[in-house]
């Protein structure tokens, strides 16, 4: 785990070794254990290490095999690296680490393209090949490892991060106008290839990018689908069948993300995803497993943590428990830090949760297990009930997920920064027409799945666990699982006010007072309040002189927010003021546009 970059440049001139070793110092966070560029003439790879396989230098990185003329920059886990290995031995190679990274390598040497999808795990990475000039890069099916790019005009630089690229120079800081209206619509997420600046992109997930020595993309296919198609034998099957197949794969994955050189610890947030995380590990046998939960103070008489759920799973499995009470005080002091480290700018009230927890965690520990996913893949969302019986469904999705309508947003945002179009709406009927899912329910799982997802929770964990240099892997995406997941009725998922076969079982493993419970959200009700000094703060953003000469939003309807914060609420009960600050914030945290 790490971070990674890199310049190419494709003109001849040398790559800006400067503006690499400037990426790697801005993602020091992620790799906080050790650093290395090198450089190539025309090319030039940077890399920040957390130390998690193959703990000696052997398994530093860039990593350069002369012998096959390959170098890679690798950032994530490939969880079945000892089965690859032995069985690329078999084929006569030889290894001088026993890092997952050199795997990947000598993989690609081997089969290539189809190297990727034999790789279960989260990953982004970019391979240069020394005879070709090819540069190749490649993220895992869910995109759970971000990689950023960016043209310079005499090549392109890339990076886990995208305040990498922005620190290094170069690009183009403007506001992307179609990204602007997904970021508006669909509370933050900006689906792949777009970011919310126009200069900078990002490799959609399960894409293999493979670009020649001039530049020219000569290849990009995307390895992996999700598919929604069920056989006759699965027709078949009765509840109980499928609640065995899910308790059988669900124990692989965990099992799976158990690999690594040091101790391995769980998320526990008391729901029941995270919850059957720790009761499938204590089948495996694991003592002593590390768990971590974090509270904070209650706010308009909502409470703040969900310690009593965390506790009972603690002390039914006997874990060595860490519970994290944060003061309100010491949660606004580090907002700002916690904005900063948003690779793009998201609203969730639970980054600032994420962000705390990883900081205590990582005192102790540097890798975790955690529950994201399972509500998307198992459909424990209760926007996904509706879609069942809609006439249309793209209308239905967008009448209970979208923050506001194409005709509502023209009202927010200064004319200039208007999309032509109602481009969140076009992008959800593109998303459903796509072949492979009948069932409305499907088509909503799959896109969820498939993008928000990965631009929302996903995106969330991975910026603020590495913010503290803690890696994060998520049994619930393993693809094994979403591919069983695909293949089950839509009404077994809906079962249960939702995620129904998994609560089922998960009744095989935990306590049925964790599944039982009202459905739980990271709690920081501080923030679904904006008073005080946090509209202070969020009203400094809207009104100060980088937020002036922007102008992206209304005057109008900025003053409304202001004067009545809690009256400007949208559909999945989140703060409008709160959505628009956070945009300002983050733009302003980066130095974009001073």
């Amino acid at each position: 785990m790490c971070g990674i970059c890199g310049e190419i440049t494709f003109d001849g001139s040398p790559a800006r070794v400067d503006a690499v070793a400037t990426m790697a110092d801005c993602m020091a966070p992620r790799g906080p254990d050790s650093a290395g560029v090198v450089a190539r003439g025309d090319w030039a790879f940077g890399h920040r290490r957390l130390r998690i396989i193959d703990l000696s230098e052997a398994g530093a990185q860039p990593l350069v095999d002369t012998h096959l003329g390959l170098t890679i920059v690798f950032n994530g886990c490939i969880y079945n690296y000892p089965e690859l290995r032995a069985e690329l031995e078999g084929k006569g190679h030889s290894f001088a680490s026993h890092s997952d990274t050199e795997v990947i390598l000598k993989a690609w040497a081997q089969w290539g393209a189809d190297a990727i999808p034999r790789f279960n795990g989260m990953f982004a990475f970019a391979i240069r090949e020394r005879e070709s000039g090819r540069t190749i890069f490649v993220r895992d099916r869910f995109g759970i490892k971000p990689l950023y790019y960016a043209e310079t005009g005499k090549g392109l630089r890339f990076a886990s991060t995208l305040p990498a690229l922005v620190r290094a120079g170069g690009i183009d800081t403007s506001i992307d106008r179609v990204a602007l209206h997904h970021y508006m619509t669909w509370h933050a997420v900006v689906p792949a290839p777009r970011t919310i600046l126009a200069g900078v992109r990002k490799l959609p997930p399960a894409t293999i990018r493979i670009l020649e020595a001039d530049g020219r993309v000569v290849s990009e296919q995307r390895y992996w689908t999700p598919s929604f198609e069920r056989s006759p034998e699965d027709a078949s099957r009765s509840d109980e069948d499928w609640e065995e197949m899910l308790l059988e794969q669900l124990r692989t994955s965990v099992r799976r993300r158990m690999v690594a050189d040091v101790p391995v610890g769980v998320l526990l947030s008391g729901g029941v995803d995270s919850s059957l995380i720790v009761g499938l590990l204590a089948e495996e046998g694991q003592k002593d497993l590390a768990t971590y939960s974090i509270g904070f103070e209650e706010a308009h008489g909502e409470k703040g943590d969900e310690f009593k759920y965390s506790d009972l799973i603690a002390e039914h499995y006997g874990t060595n428990h860490h519970k994290l009470m944060i003061p309100s005080t010491e949660m606004r002091e580090n907002l700002p830090h916690a904005i900063a480290a948003m690779s793009e700018p998201m609203v969730s009230y639970d980054n600032i949760g994420f962000y705390l927890l990883s900081r205590e965690v990582s005192k102790t520990i540097k890798v975790v297990q955690s529950g994201q996913g399972a509500d998307e893949v198992f459909g424990g969302y209760h926007w996904y009930p509706p879609l069942a019986d809609a006439n249309d469904p793209v209308l239905a999705y967008a009448e209970a997920f979208f923050d506001r309508t194409h005709a509502r947003l023209a009202t927010h945002l200064a004319p200039e920064y208007m999309a032509d179009k109602d481009e969140s709406l076009a992008f959800v009927e593109a998303h459903f027409a796509q072949p492979g899912a009948d069932d409305p329910v499907d088509k909503a799982l799959r896109q969820d799945t498939n993008v928000m997802l990965v631009d929302d929770p996903v995106k969330r964990v991975d910026n603020m666990t590495m913010a503290w240099g803690l890696e994060a892997r998520v049994p619930f995406l393993d693809h094994e699982v979403v591919e069983l997941a695909g293949r089950m009725p839509a009404s077994l998922k809906l079962a249960h006010g939702g995620k129904g076969v998994l609560k089922q079982t998960a009744r095989k493993v935990i306590p049925s007072a964790v599944i039982d419970r009202p459905k739980g959200y990271f709690p920081v009700p501080a923030l679904k309040y904006i008073e005080g000094p946090y509209l202070d703060m969020v009203r400094g953003a809207l009104t100060n002189e980088a937020a002036r000469s922007r102008g992206i939003f209304r005057q109008d309807y900025l003053e409304k927010l202001f004067a009545s914060p809690k009256e400007h609420i949208t559909r999945l009960r989140g703060s409008e003021l709160w959505q628009v600050a956070m945009l300002e914030l983050w733009l302003q945290a980066q130095g974009i546009g001073e």
